[in-house]
């Protein structure tokens, strides 16, 4: 059971945030480096699974434990923590270099498929026989279960709207996850100003918008041209904390191709802790609470 290096690097200037720490976005970036040097080392490097098959991200779930910054610089370990016929789960740890200390754990479900229709299909027995043998012990947390599709079209506003451009996809021609995650930050600032907290009130007020968990489903796919619409709403609101939920489709056809539920906090740019919202917006946030699609 040991760890397999998988990234080392450091945040460069230009990926931060106006919240001054390591966008999300550009964290899915280093991600994606992770799970294609774990799928390296299993064996299923491109044109393994046969033509038109890649092994892929269905599912997956971020903790953001601590705050990276620019200049810090990072590694992340991965692992398997789970295989059987229908895929994989992997595990990665970021970790600062400089002091060792965690900051973000991700779980991934990896499933091999068919490039263009997304049909699953079996991994191979030497793959998941190889797997086995890179398990790790896991401390992410439960599984969780997937992000939940929102259909209260009611209290979702449109977010988010372009294309896909050339340098956004993957060495497949899909969009890559950074691409997804960067409209869905987009969405965010479009959902917190609905209720008040506009760019001029943060600035104003020096607070941010900090996440501490994503939870985020690829139903589909988008290529290069490909139009993109978010819609989304807030699926929870507390007293400093929010979940904000997001349903990304391909705008021409209506299909649907992402899912994300991303939870944080109003924070305190000065103090760099939770602050509570003004009763004010959190009643005006109350009223866009979204209602999840019921179980069938």
């Amino acid at each position: 059971m040991t760890w397999t290096e998988t990234y080392r690097g450091t945040v460069h200037r230009w990926e931060v945030d106006n919240v001054d720490h390591f966008t999300v976005a550009y964290y899915f970036a280093r991600f994606e480096d992770a799970t294609l040097g774990m799928l390296h080392a299993l064996g299923l490097v491109r044109d393994a699974l046969g033509p038109g098959r890649a092994a892929i991200v269905a599912e997956c779930r971020v903790r953001y434990l601590r705050e990276l910054r620019v200049g810090d610089v990072l590694a992340i370990r991965s692992g398997v923590i789970g295989a059987d016929d229908d895929g994989l789960r992997l595990g990665h740890e970021v970790v600062d270099s400089g002091d060792g200390a965690l900051c973000t754990t991700v779980e991934q479900r990896v499933i091999a498929t068919e490039v263009d229709r997304r049909t699953p299909s079996m991994l191979p027995r030497a793959a998941l026989d190889l797997a086995h043998r890179h398990r790790v012990e896991w401390e992410g947390g439960p599984t969780p279960e997937i992000a939940q599709t929102v259909d209260d079209d009611a209290h979702l506003i449109d977010a988010a709207r372009d294309t896909i451009k050339p340098w956004e996809v993957d060495a497949e021609g899909f969009a890559a996850p950074a691409a997804f995650i960067h409209r869905f930050t987009a969405a965010n600032g479009q959902v917190l100003a609905a209720f008040g907290m506009t760019p001029a009130y943060l600035r104003s007020e020096r607070r941010g918008f900090s996440t501490f968990e994503f939870r985020l489903a690829l139903h589909g796919a988008l290529r290069a041209g490909d139009f993109a619409l978010v819609r989304s709403g807030l699926g929870h609101v507390g007293n400093s904390s929010m979940r904000i939920v997001h349903r990304m489709t391909e705008a021409r056809t209506g299909a649907l191709v992402a899912t994300l539920e991303q939870s944080g906090v109003s924070l305190d740019l000065a103090a760099r802790r939770p602050a509570p919202l003004p009763a004010e917006l959190r009643a005006r946030a109350m009223a866009m609470l979204v209602a999840p699609r019921a179980a069938p």
